[in-house]
């Protein structure tokens, strides 16, 4: 049975987590979650007490010493329901930020000022290779075993321009205890073992380590993951951008590190690195959530900083002198093989230095008054730029960003022609004389200014995480971060400012856009010899360094490259690390109660939860009577269905250029989503309508409707899949809201179903069949290949399996983290050399799957191999353990309210099989992870899938059982 989520009233937080320009230790957040636990700690009496963690905090006194810190300032924040309490290291002058609020999601997060001067990406080499070990954790990567042994609810490092960044969650308090002593461990106490950098950073090594006939080359995480993400053009424009904007200090220069640069960094000089930078004198701390402070203090005294004195960091970031006139420049990049029109495919933006991000109520007006230039068909900039069709979309990077000491603002497109350059240029400064003139509507305005209300109002279950990196940028320069999070402050400010000169946003748009020289246009073009290029600079690279090395100098590293690979392939002895146990895990579910009801004859499921006020609706359409004709364009309909004006040409075409832009562009970032989504479309009917609905598929459809030159058969089209999905017949709903807003919603949405009822005349009469599966799919097995303008690849192989439901999904579950964990991390990523990999369960599928992969079809045999070694059995029962937890993490992840009951709503799952599934988990073992492993994953017993997107590929082509797209 297939369904589409009709509408979704849920509006996330403003707060960044994860900007444009940072880095990551992990490719995403590692999708792990928590459990309640069951131990016993002494501290932790408070939590039976009546008084919330809010109110505890208020109990501090300014000028209190705790722990070696004494307390500067206590202020409660009513809009985020949290007390701020913010503290200085006496000894170190370490600055530290608890945010104590009832959310059992405890976070913490310590991060450093860190401002390269060179390309060599040496803070992010650095972020990734003190995770590998530390004096009191010496055990390699401590990081990747800790995701195993706990249940944490996020883990990972960042790497941003100009700081970088340790934080990790969780609800269980021993977990918090044992993460905190791992992470301060890491950070202030590495190892920095040279073999470390070499795996982590870059290395010069035979192409296989164990022949030293075979030719040397390049290899590293960090070196590989650098080419990928120089691979997409919208990270090259923005890196360009931010470069050329501030040319002369650390903005200048790529902090990831620029590929052909990082070969120049040496172990020495990252030691060097970590001695000036990761210092406590250098570092803000911030801790989140409602477990003691008192506990977090005492930690951090006592195992880091008790071991340090007062230094004078020299880590500050001037201002940028400014210009006394405009700059322009120009760059080349890839040309797209999914751009919309091939012949439009250069970006021009216009970029102002603003003013400092320290500064809270300026940085808050300039972001409000970003949202009212660019944001929404009714903006100046959506008007004149987006409108007349001149481009595809804005160009990437665009509007307010305060990520840097002295914050920007970018306006421009993207997908325009060559020729549109100056008409582009005059379009930005004729709108901002507009917008001098005219200024904005009150309507528009006070429509943002709600919309800041709402968001507050909204809970998210990251909230720890998105509250450190809101607070990140402004804090890493002295700012006062306490000072931003008094929203409510700053919107009664702005209502006042407007209010004593109505002219007030017009002046600042004529100070900082038409009186500001420190602008610069930056276009970038495609180039056909850009890949080309690239490939040739590296080798040029590459045979620079080795012609420089002796006969001994080549056996040295033929003889540190099998040093290595041994190093890579040892059982590693991970005892020293802290764990939780799987009886830490608590044995039932929380059940959610859910009543259901109807509306306007539509099944209604109610669930009533602390949600602040707000009132979240979804109505879920099944697709069951969709014509196949029409499913290719299901997504397009989900843009344009709250869009009154079906039958608008003009607007259709605006929105089918920008989602074709926004999916070309997303391949490179999101290529074994892709890659997973091909893999597994030959397999089962759920696997065929995904990749119809975000495949590659979907990629190319969007491309083919971009370039139709007359829409007219789209305009036909989209109301008939209306008749079909607006149905009642075809409905369902879901209302999450508290009690008291309950009756209120449910008489609204009685009158939405009346008026959906109403139109019936609209209708054909279709015949709604439910069933289980189509009974016409035929699962076979294919290899495809996408050949990419990228230097790296994206490899995934799907295997049939079972359903969630299924008494073997549990173990195959459980396999699917010890494969990951024991054999795939250390293959494909340690030794192999990409950013990420591993195997995952779900959707009646067991999924390989490899993440900016220097390699292509030795990975596929890698992922064969692992089911070789799972089938022999080398695994132990602490791995099994370990992965139990691992998977319960993810299992008991925080569902804010606003989610509570969907898993019900959505797929059927109701809390009777997730506590059924929950025993089977508790009950795997080593014989069924074995026998499920042979059963499903065997040559000869598994119906797969497989598919690869990456650079040109002789191998594949060669072999005809690959389809070469």
């Amino acid at each position: 049975m297939c369904f589409i989520l009709l509408h979704e009233f849920n509006i996330s937080t403003n707060f960044k987590v994860f900007p444009f320009k940072w880095y990551h230790l992990m490719q995403a957040s590692n999708d792990l979650s928590l459990g309640k636990s069951s131990f016993q700690w002494q501290n932790l009496s408070w939590r039976f007490r009546s008084t919330s963690a809010t109110e505890r905090a208020l109990q501090y006194q300014a000028g209190q010493k705790i722990s070696g810190f004494t307390v500067k300032e206590v202020v409660t924040v009513p809009d985020l329901f949290l007390t701020a309490v913010k503290l200085t290291h006496d000894n170190t002058g370490a600055q530290y930020l608890h945010a104590a609020r009832d959310d059992k999601n405890n976070l913490f997060s310590v991060q450093l000022r860190t401002t390269p001067m060179d390309n060599t990406g040496v803070p992010h080499i650095l972020e990734h290779t003190v995770l590998c070990g530390s004096e009191k954790y010496p055990c390699r990567d401590p990081f990747f075993k800790m995701l195993n042994r706990s249940l944490s609810t996020f883990m990972n490092a960042f790497t941003a321009s100009d700081f970088t960044m340790y934080p990790f969650s969780t609800q269980n308090g021993k977990d918090f205890q044992n993460l905190l002593s791992v992470y301060l461990d890491a950070v202030f106490f590495p190892c920095l073992r040279e073999l470390d950098f070499w795996q982590e950073g870059w290395r010069l090594e035979n192409e296989n380590p164990t022949d030293p006939t075979s030719p040397l080359v390049f290899k590293g995480v960090v070196f590989n993951e650098m080419k990928g993400a120089f691979s997409d053009n919208e990270r090259v424009y923005a890196q360009h951008l931010q470069n050329k904007l501030y040319p002369d200090h650390t903005y200048g220069v790529v902090s990831g590190g620029e590929p052909l640069a990082i070969p120049d960094l040496s172990w020495e000089q990252l030691k060097h690195f970590h001695a000036t930078h990761y210092h406590p004198s250098n570092a803000r701390f911030f801790t989140y959530g409602d477990l003691p402070l008192e506990q977090h203090l005492k930690q951090i005294q006592e195992e880091a900083l008790s071991k340090f004195e007062r230094t004078e960091p020299d880590t500050a970031v001037p201002n940028q002198p400014h210009w006394d006139r405009p700059r322009e420049d120009h760059v080349t990049c890839s040309p797209d093989a999914m751009a919309p029109d091939a012949a439009k495919q250069n970006t021009l933006c216009m970029s102002y230095l603003l003013g400092d991000i320290t500064d809270t109520f300026e940085g808050f007006t300039l972001s409000l008054l970003s949202s009212l230039m660019i944001s929404g068909p009714n903006s100046p900039f959506y008007k004149t730029l987006i409108e007349p069709k001149i481009g595809t979309n804005f160009s990437s990077v665009v509007g307010y960003d305060g990520s840097t000491k002295e914050a920007s603002f970018s306006i421009g497109l993207q997908g325009m022609a060559e020729e549109d350059t100056e008409k582009v240029k005059q379009i930005i400064v004729q709108t901002i004389d507009e917008i001098i003139a005219n200024g904005f509507e009150e309507e528009r305005i006070e429509a943002l200014l709600h919309k800041i209300e709402i968001q507050m109002k909204h809970q998210s279950t990251s909230f720890g995480l998105s509250l450190a990196s809101y607070i990140a940028s402004c804090w890493n320069h002295d700012g006062d971060p306490v000072q931003l999070l008094k929203i409510s402050d700053s919107v009664a400010q702005f209502r006042q400012a407007l209010k004593d000169n109505p002219r007030f946003l017009q002046e600042k748009v004529l100070h900082y856009f038409k009186d500001n020289t420190h602008r610069l246009t930056l276009s970038m073009s495609p180039d056909e010899a850009y890949l080309e290029k690239q490939v040739k600079a590296e080798e040029e690279k590459l045979q620079k360094k080795v012609q420089a090395l002796s006969e001994s100098d080549k056996k040295d590293i033929y003889e540190k490259g099998l040093e290595l690979l041994s190093v890579q392939s040892k059982i590693q002895d991970a005892s020293c690390l802290p764990a939780l146990k799987v009886s830490d895990i608590e044995p039932t579910i929380a059940v959610t109660p859910v009543e259901m009801g109807t509306a306007g004859g539509v099944p209604v499921q109610y669930c009533e939860q602390p949600t602040n006020g707000m009132v979240y609706f979804r109505a879920m359409c099944s697709l069951n009577t969709l014509p196949e004709d029409l499913k290719l364009y299901v997504p397009l309909f989900c843009s344009v269905i709250t869009n009154p004006h079906f039958d608008d040409e003009e607007r259709l075409r605006v929105l089918v250029m920008m989602s074709a832009q926004e999916l070309a562009n997303g391949i490179s970032y999101s290529g074994h989503m892709y890659a997973m989504t091909r893999a597994a479309r030959s397999l089962t009917p759920t696997g065929e309508l995904q990749e119809t609905f975000g495949g590659m598929e979907q990629v190319k459809f969007m491309k083919r409707i971009a370039e139709m030159p007359d829409l007219t058969q789209v305009l036909r089209t989209l109301p008939r899949i209306k008749r079909h999905i607006l149905n009642p017949l075809n409905m369902r709903c879901a209302v999450n809201s508290t009690p008291q807003k309950m009756s209120d919603a449910a008489g609204q949405l009685d009158n939405f179903m009346s008026n959906v009822a109403s139109n019936k005349k609209d209708r054909k009469p279709v015949l709604c069949l439910i069933t289980p599966q189509e009974p016409n799919f035929k699962p076979c097995q294919m290899k495809t290949f996408f050949p990419m303008p990228f230097p790296i690849n994206f490899v995934s192989e799907c295997i049939r399996t079972v359903p969630f439901t299924h008494e073997d999904y549990a173990s195959l579950n459980i396999l699917s983290r010890v494969m990951t964990a024991k054999y795939l991390h250390r293959e494909i990523r340690e030794k192999g050399g990409a950013y990420g990999g591993g195997a995952r369960v779900g959707g009646g599928l067991f999924t390989f799957y490899s993440y900016r992969d220097p390699n292509s079809v030795q990975t596929l045999s890698t992922f064969r191999k692992s089911v070789d070694w799972v089938r022999s059995g080398q695994f132990t029962q602490q791995d099994i353990d370990e992965a139990k937890l691992s998977v319960f993490s993810a299992v008991d992840s925080p569902v804010a309210p606003s989610n509570k009951g969907m898993g019900r709503f959505l797929s059927g799952i109701t809390d009777e099989l997730k506590q059924a599934h929950r025993e089977r988990l508790f009950a795997v073992t080593d014989k069924s992870l074995v026998d499920v492993a042979g059963r499903y994953l065997g040559i000869g017993q598994r119906t797969c899938g497989v598919a690869i997107l990456g650079p040109e590929n002789d191998t594949i082509k060669k072999d005809p059982s690959w389809v070469v797209k």
